[in-house]
């Protein structure tokens, strides 16, 4: 057999994107219900002090699972799984898809050698920017259909699907709803595709120049891995912004639900959620990153 020396990026633009829309879809699949949990421990306010006062209701990861599980049933785990998926397909499919291309127009064509990793982040933060501009829309409705819980018998929930949540939030709120929190997810979802994006590449980079590595599934691991915990310590901040943003529209602006965030329950609070969303953001690189590697091979041209 003739071993391949063509380039990573000998794939079509169309072939890299069909990659990545797969692979970010099928990581969502197994991971939204660790993404619920972490929805639901943002959403949570702190109680006042005082006495009588109820115990959080969500405690944990596993906790927050358990208890949706109990209260709603399993199902209640894979809400906002139609809009997550049509997120992916979206967003995932863009910021990834474009990462390889949009790094070479910052380097050149002709450049030679490792690419900087300033290079690599600014390459992450412009596909990451773009994409969720696009997909805002998709996360919005994902996370109001995540943020209801178990309503009393006789009250009727806001949405019942997807489709009819698009519809409702444009009738009632307008077309311009659609981008709610479009400010703190551009920097979130930025922020976080560079940490992903440039630290996978990075640390893989890194990993391939140990003697006795190669490319293959455990560097991958390794490398998804890496890419998760960076994600989630840069990230959570504004995913937690975000995340409020999108469930309550009683905020004014970004800075207004920063500010009360911080004043009513600490700086703490930023990094409320912080192991199920490392949980879902490490998982989620891991089974990410392992199928893109195998889909881009499918899609690899062969000359």
């Amino acid at each position: 057999m003739v071993a391949d020396h063509k380039p990573k990026t000998e794939i079509s633009l169309a072939g890299t994107f069909a990659s990545s829309a797969f692979a970010a879809c099928f990581a969502e699949l197994c991971t939204i219900p660790l993404d619920t949990a972490k929805v639901r421990l943002q959403l949570q306010k702190k109680a006042a002090s005082g006495d009588g006062v109820a115990l959080p209701k969500y405690r944990g990861m596993l906790g927050t699972v358990a208890t949706i599980a109990r209260e709603e049933g399993a199902t209640a785990l894979w809400k906002g799984i139609v809009p997550g998926l049509h997120r992916q397909c979206l967003f995932g499919g863009l910021r990834i898809g474009l990462y390889e291309p949009v790094k070479t127009f910052y380097v050149g064509n002709d450049f030679v050698g490792d690419v900087p990793l300033s290079k690599k982040i600014l390459a992450a933060l412009t596909t990451g920017a773009l994409a969720i501009t696009v997909a805002n829309p998709t996360d919005l409705v994902k996370v109001r259909l995540q943020a209801e819980g178990k309503l009393p018998p006789g009250v009727p929930r806001r949405y019942s699907g997807a489709l009819n949540a698009y519809s409702t939030i444009v009738k009632q709120e307008g077309v311009g709803a659609l981008w709610t929190g479009i400010g703190p997810n551009v920097a979130r979802n930025a922020i976080i595709n560079a940490a992903e994006l440039a630290s996978y590449d990075q640390v893989k980079q890194t990993i391939l120049k140990i003697p006795g590595f190669t490319d293959n599934v455990f560097t991958h691991l390794l490398s998804g891995l890496g890419a998760g915990f960076f994600a989630v310590c840069i990230g959570s901040p504004v995913d937690v912004v975000k995340s409020r943003m999108m469930g309550d529209s009683t905020y004014k602006s970004t800075l207004d639900c920063f500010i009360k965030t911080l004043k009513n329950d600490g700086p703490l609070a930023f990094y409320k959620g912080f192991i199920p969303n490392f949980g879902r953001l490490g998982s989620w690189n891991v089974i990410m990153f392992l199928t893109l590697e195998q889909a881009k091979k499918f899609f690899r041209k062969e000359v």
